[in-house]
């Protein structure tokens, strides 16, 4: 196994154009756990740790540009007002070692459909930005996992980053595992709220052969908000939508049976933390901007 280390951001892609089987390898807590079981052996690491730009960020007036090994303590410790759904996910990963080294770019490049970062990025509407010595351009995040542990990425192209836009309502996340820590996900659930659309987006994880959204859910959510009038009113919304919401949400899995849970399982609880997730966002909602004058009443 060659070791490639490019200094620079140019270096790198050289270097992948010259080696397009090279792994990229920068926080690595993905990559050496494959390495270490010998799940993968390849020809060429391509350690992208001197490549300083991939680990900052920026935070413009719409949305922000993560590089893509910026770690998930840095975002939970600078990013938690704008990017809120990413930095409860990222607290939610492995050890405080591991978010220390791993980053946003290694889930995506992984593609696994238990990557911790998916559901929110999914619920976000983020965008990876990805590169060659071609040039660079943006994939949508419904259109970047193409299958297990696949995703749109040309052989000579390396992620660069990720641009989701800021806020602009309440977002949350929720993680089924085993235990607290250092566990891959049974399954995980992502919703995001976006006032100035008035539209509501979802992200599932390690429930179907890809991370993926719950579309029909959102679709009949987004009409009985609008219908009924909750994003100006500000009531609470009733159980049966909240049910409906739920179930939909369960009937977007396709989930397996593995040694982390049955298939059964997993749709029971995709659908329960559907439901909560929903409770909790639009209760904080409700709270913004003065709606709190509707609380107690029943839409």
């Amino acid at each position: 196994m060659d070791f490639l280390r490019p200094a620079s951001w140019e270096e790198a892609l050289a270097a992948k154009a010259e080696h397009p089987t090279a792994v990229p390898i920068a926080g690595g807590t993905d990559v050496m756990v494959e390495i270490n079981f010998d799940h993968r052996r390849p020809e060429y690491l391509l350690d992208l740790n001197r490549v300083g730009e991939l680990s900052e960020w920026e935070v413009g007036e719409e949305s922000v540009r993560l590089g893509a090994s910026v770690p998930y303590t840095q975002i939970m410790e600078s990013l938690r007002g704008e990017l809120p759904g990413l930095a409860l996910a990222s607290h939610t990963v492995a050890s405080p070692q591991i978010r220390n080294r791993g980053g946003v770019g290694g889930n995506l490049g992984t593609a696994s459909p238990a990557g911790d970062a998916h559901p929110a990025l999914l619920a976000a509407g983020a965008e990876v930005e990805v590169a060659s010595v071609r040039g660079t351009r943006l994939i949508p995040i419904d259109d970047f996992y193409t299958g297990v542990k696949r995703n749109a990425l040309a052989a000579d192209e390396l992620i660069r980053a990720v641009h989701i836009k800021k806020a602009d309502g309440p977002q949350q996340y929720s993680k089924v595992g085993t235990r607290n820590a250092m566990v891959i996900a049974v399954c995980a659930f992502g919703l995001a709220l976006h006032p100035e659309t008035r539209t509501v987006r979802t992200g599932i994880g390690s429930a179907a052969p890809t991370p993926v959204r719950a579309k029909t859910a959102e679709e009949f959510l987004n009409a009985a908000l609008e219908e009924g009038g909750f994003w100006d009113n500000g009531k609470i919304i009733t159980p049966s939508v909240a049910k409906q919401f739920a179930d939909l949400c369960s009937a977007a899995c396709n989930p397996i049976d593995d040694v982390r849970g049955t298939a059964s399982y997993r749709r029971h609880a995709v659908g329960i933390m559907a439901r909560r997730t929903l409770t909790w966002t639009w209760e904080t909602y409700r709270g913004a901007d003065g709606r709190t004058h509707q609380k107690g009443s029943v839409a």
